[in-house]
């Protein structure tokens, strides 16, 4: 039985999603704003975090940031605010996916269902044996899940993660972003262009000493992306 953490100030919304969760057979834990949320992380294993991005205290974005420290557990935020520029930036903290309410209900346990399977399977890739992939000065280590490069250890989220050890893996091959997408998320892409172009900008700020000069993930113009071998 996976656990949620339903995170909102809003105690009527977090009641609503916690009766359509545990209907599906989900464990629900309850929190009301970031600091609750964080505490309940810190002392028990939570398989996927809803929260809200207005809230007093630590908002949704705030604490998704702190989570990501030390945590790559799937994260989806739910937002009053519907702009891209919204959406995005709430991706770059390190959110997986981003829910304009109101929302539909059903849509919200389909993403959970996918958040979860994608979390499954990174689980059970951890349990195979070590795997060290090498380009130049970038290391990636798919048992630990470390990314080093010239020897400093880089901090990812699980979805920039997996976008780099896709690539990282299958050097010299280029991928669209739709590939990537249906791989990395595990569903169908509809129009998911713009979502993996920015995560791919978010791995290159943290690989690349120049991102505007890439060494490592190339763009394919008109393609997609690719590591050279």
């Amino acid at each position: 039985m996976s656990k949620i953490l339903v995170c909102d100030d809003d105690r009527e919304i977090v009641e609503a999603i916690a009766i359509y969760l545990e209907r599906e057979g989900y464990d629900v834990v309850k929190a009301y704003d970031g600091e609750e949320a964080m505490d309940v992380i810190e002392k028990d294993q939570i398989d996927l975090l809803i929260i809200d991005v207005m809230m007093p205290k630590l908002g949704g974005v705030e604490t998704t940031f702190k989570i990501r420290e030390n945590n790559s557990l799937p994260i989806i935020i739910l937002s009053a605010k519907s702009e891209d520029k919204d959406k995005i930036f709430g991706l770059r903290v390190g959110a997986d996916d981003y829910m304009t309410k109101p929302f539909n209900p059903m849509e919200l346990l389909a993403r959970v269902q996918s958040q979860l399977r994608r979390s499954t399977v990174l689980n059970q890739r951890q349990s195979e044996e070590e795997q060290i992939y090498q380009k130049g000065g970038l290391v990636l280590n798919s048992r630990s899940r470390q990314v080093t490069v010239d020897g400093e250890l880089i901090k990812l989220t699980g979805m920039e993660y997996d976008i780099l050890h896709l690539l990282m893996r299958n050097r010299g091959r280029i991928f669209t972003s739709d590939e990537i997408y249906e791989r990395v998320w595990n569903e169908d892409s509809f129009g998911s262009s713009k979502v993996v172009s920015v995560h791919v900008r978010h791995i290159r700020e943290k690989i690349e000493i120049d991102p505007k000069n890439p060494q490592y993930i190339q763009v394919v113009w008109g393609v997609g992306y690719r590591i050279d071998k």
